[in-house]
């Protein structure tokens, strides 16, 4: 048998190093491209000028386009059978990735939890995305819920892995040479800075998009992601293509900008839950809550701890759960993340 069925849950072993096939150079167009399906627009990544007056040797790609790339390598090899990606942990931006730079994936098998149905399981992944020196530019956890070839096959162990709930702020990377001390506010769109937002504050970024079922497919092909739900309309009974989180992931991310314009930087991923599926004709709104602050060593830089969180059609209202502790069904995603902003 010459063609890949993709890997069943009775395939993984802990501490098994999964070295994933086909790096990816990264270029200009992969800019454009991203910055024409998201409505992106965060001055860092837009303007080599911009960059350069904020102490980078030009504009690095989208952070969110070194995650996507990562996470497409591994596709095939981790979630091609996936029910479910249930959620991540552990994330960080190591490095900037530039434009030329060559990018791969290798992850960890690092927790297996057999379901009570015997038919499927729970796989926890430490991946890293490497540059073509071999640094690492990015590593996450990420926990998926995958089906079994043969519910007969015995269950391995249990080891579910002890994960932080957030990434300390000391534990974060700034890219190096990073300054904000000269940063220019009218360029960047809003004046709002570090400073500007208290810890509780929520923004509703009041715009939306309606997601299509060809951009969608565009953006996860673009990633080279192969996952079955997101292209083959018979894989569902109901018929329906489901979106890549990663889509609503960088769609929201996009929004945040009418309220966040000035966090520029992500640098961390505490945690995220892609809560329930998003399909073409589904209109994405985002809104966010401020969960910390911190400083940083870098000049005129300071971190933001912000809670992401999309939902479909009407405006935000910033709920989240029922009474039942339930996310509520309109919520498509609820993202813990770092960002670095002027102070």
């Amino acid at each position: 048998m010459k063609t890949n069925p993709g890997r069943f849950f009775e395939d993984y072993s802990l501490g098994q190093v999964i070295a994933h096939a086909v790096p990816r150079t990264v270029s200009g167009g992969e800019r454009a491209m991203y910055h024409a399906l998201y409505p992106a627009r965060h001055a860092l990544y837009s303007s080599d000028e911009f960059a350069r007056a904020c102490g980078l040797q030009a504009a690095p790609m989208d952070d969110l386009i070194a995650f996507h790339t990562v996470f497409g390598k591994t596709v095939p090899d981790i979630s091609l059978n996936a029910i479910a990606n249930l959620g991540y942990a552990e994330g960080r931006w190591l490095k900037p990735v530039w434009p030329g730079d060559t990018l791969r994936s290798e992850s960890e098998v690092i927790g297996l939890k057999q379901n009570s149905n015997g038919k499927s399981g729970v796989v926890w992944v430490r991946t890293r995305g490497l540059n073509q020196q071999g640094e690492a530019v990015m590593d996450y956890v990420r926990w998926v819920m995958v089906r079994k070839r043969d519910a007969g096959a015995p269950a391995p162990e249990t080891v579910v892995p002890d994960l932080k709930a957030t990434v300390p702020a000391a534990d974060l990377v700034v890219p190096e040479g990073l300054d904000f001390t000269r940063y220019d506010f009218t360029l960047a769109g809003e004046p709002h800075r570090w400073g500007d937002y208290a810890v509780g504050e929520k923004i509703d970024h009041v715009d939306g998009v309606t997601v299509e079922e060809a951009e969608h497919m565009l953006a996860t092909r673009l990633w080279q992601n192969t996952a079955k739900v997101h292209f083959d309309a018979t894989n569902r009974e109901d018929g329906k293509r489901l979106i890549y989180g990663g889509h609503v992931i960088s769609l929201a991310r996009a929004l945040s900008f009418n309220g966040l314009a000035n966090a520029q930087v992500i640098v961390a991923l505490n945690a995220g839950a892609h809560a329930n599926p998003c399909f073409s004709g589904d209109t994405v709104r985002a809104w966010s809550e401020v969960l910390d602050k911190a400083e940083t060593a870098a000049p005129g830089v300071g971190a933001i701890r912000l809670r992401l969180v999309a939902v479909k059609h009407g405006a935000p209202g910033f709920a989240l759960k029922g009474e039942d502790g339930k996310y509520l069904p309109e919520v498509l995603l609820d993202l813990d993340y770092w960002a670095l902003m002027p102070m």
